[in-house]
């Protein structure tokens, strides 16, 4: 069985697609999905479709829910329900648990997996490495987590959790892409997450000495300044040490910028986890 989140929500075998399209029974295979192996109560199923409004029937509805999605992965899979119902997706005790097979693939877990294999192999110095993994990793997005899924407060924090992740693999992949002399091409990409991400100091680190090493000093002190605007307006915070260091260096046209990514000043804050993601 094929599992995948990130993007629209895909539950499928050799026998079809086992993806419901009504909204609340796509919302439920979908936070099965994100807790795969995981036994997810029938409060956690209820609070997460009618988020703290259940109807006096939200228990039978469910059941109800669970009773089609069982119906469709056995035909997904070309066994029978009961099958499913004892080892697919069972009940147990109060909720249920979409349970992986041998030849189940999930998305997140792949993911996870190969910018583990990036992050280590970025810590090594092994640069080449590094950027094939994280590279690997950030294909296995297909568009936004749990598109097309309507997402409750469960959901919610997982989607919101697995883009942090995202963001954080794109970060040590542009780390990697400097290492090795990329600094030219990454300006465009850059530009346009310091636009979408106006506090975030790592990518603004990123991004003013992609600036520096490709010939545009004055435009990656242009960014520092914008930074700190932003984050006094904001936050009525400065930039972190780290940033200050980095803008001072550029000031006096530090020759150690033109070298790799010094550990002390560009070492990612962020750590992505290597397992569960909720």
């Amino acid at each position: 069985m094929n599992i995948g989140i990130l993007g629209p929500l895909v539950v499928r075998s050799s026998g079809g697609d086992a993806t419901p399209s009504a909204p609340k029974p796509r919302q439920l295979l979908a936070l099965l999905a994100a807790r795969m192996d995981e036994a997810v109560s029938m409060d956690v199923l209820i609070d997460e479709i009618w988020e703290g409004r259940p109807p006096a029937s939200a228990v039978t509805v469910v059941q109800t829910y669970i009773v089609r999605l069982r119906r469709a992965l056995a035909d997904a899979l070309r066994i029978g329900s009961d099958d499913v119902a004892d080892a697919v997706l069972p009940f147990t005790g109060w909720g249920y648990r979409l349970v992986s097979g041998a030849d189940t693939t999930h998305d997140v877990k792949a993911f996870l997996r190969c910018a583990e294999l990036g992050r280590d192999a970025l810590a090594a110095g092994a640069n080449d490495q590094a950027a094939v993994m994280l590279r690997r990793a950030l294909r296995m997005w297909r568009g936004p987590a749990l598109a097309g899924v309507r997402l409750g407060p469960h959901l919610r924090a997982h989607r919101t959790h697995l883009e942090e992740c995202r963001l954080a693999t794109v970060e040590q992949r542009v780390e990697v892409d400097l290492r090795l002399g990329y600094h030219h091409e990454l300006i465009s990409e850059l530009s346009g997450m310091v636009l979408q991400h106006p506090l975030h100091e790592n990518l603004h680190s990123l991004f003013m000495v992609s600036l520096y090493r490709s010939g545009r000093p004055a435009q990656a002190l242009s960014t520092f300044q914008k930074l700190r605007k932003n984050l006094r307006d904001e936050l009525g915070i400065d930039p972190s040490p780290r940033l200050n260091n980095l803008h001072q260096a550029i000031l006096v046209a530090d020759p150690s910028l033109d070298a790799e990514i010094q550990s002390r000043l560009f070492r990612l804050e962020l750590d992505l986890p290597s397992g569960r993601v909720l």
